[in-house]
């Protein structure tokens, strides 16, 4: 992949589209940004794919010489704290460090991170034009491997996200009376509201096994960096 020039144009895919923080956001992501200490970047290790992202972005720094940025994400928290953060790296160097949804500067513009209950849903670089792209996974990483089959495999990776997007909307339809129905019978709510009865009764196996379908189903989009509110975090857990 080329480097891509600090005035904005990106190469490879790219919309023009407003970043998703708001301005609001945006200054709250800003506050929470915290000087590098210099340590350098470490390997991405094999049994690493479901606690670690990592993503780069190849830029052309002001001086003309490539630049390589990297964000390094412990998906299950710092082990100090259990807080969420993304770190920031450039040509291996750590630059900046700041706990999620972060913003963090890198040349000619910002790269965003933020997470849900399953993964990582954005990891974009942001031109102040508004001009934004995905960074690169890791080859090694699992979002390196899924992009990878999507490249070799469109086919079959199509076929794997059609299959997630019905598993999670099947979740939602099945598993949303359910709850209803149980929540309505709370005395307070029943009161108030009255009860409902859901048409559909699903056994408590059944139950369980819709419940791992949909964690697995959130976690590979995870690795797509794709979210929806309701798919992926609206019945079984996830962000707002």
């Amino acid at each position: 992949m080329h480097p891509v020039r600090p005035t904005g144009q990106a190469s490879g895919v790219a919309v023009t589209l407003p970043g998703m923080f708001s301005d609001r956001r945006r200054r709250r992501a800003a506050r929470r940004v915290r000087p590098g200490d210099g340590h350098a970047l470490k390997r991405y290790r094999w049994w690493q794919p479901l606690s670690r992202a990592l993503f780069h972005l190849d830029l052309v720094g002001d001086d003309g010489r490539p630049e390589r940025w990297s964000v390094d994400v412990r998906l299950w928290g710092d082990s100090d704290d259990g807080d969420v953060r993304a770190r920031l790296y450039r040509d291996g160097v750590h630059q900046a460090t700041s706990k999620l949804p972060a913003e963090l500067p890198v040349t000619g513009g910002t790269v965003q991170v933020d997470n849900s209950g399953y993964g990582l849903r954005r990891c974009h670089y942001v031109a102040p034009d508004g001009r934004e792209r995905q960074l690169t996974p890791d080859p090694a990483s699992a979002e390196g491997r899924r992009a990878r089959l999507e490249r070799d495999r469109p086919g079959l990776s199509r076929g794997i996200g059609v299959a997630t997007w019905v598993v999670l909307a099947l979740a939602l339809v099945l598993g949303v009376p359910q709850i209803v129905e149980q929540v309505s019978q709370i005395p307070p709510v029943a009161e108030h509201f009255g009860t409902f009865t859901s048409p559909v009764h699903l056994s408590a196996g059944l139950n369980v096994a819709l419940l791992v379908a949909t964690l697995v189903a959130s976690t590979e989009r995870a690795l797509r960096l794709r979210y929806h509110w309701l798919l992926d975090g609206g019945l079984f857990g996830g962000e707002d």
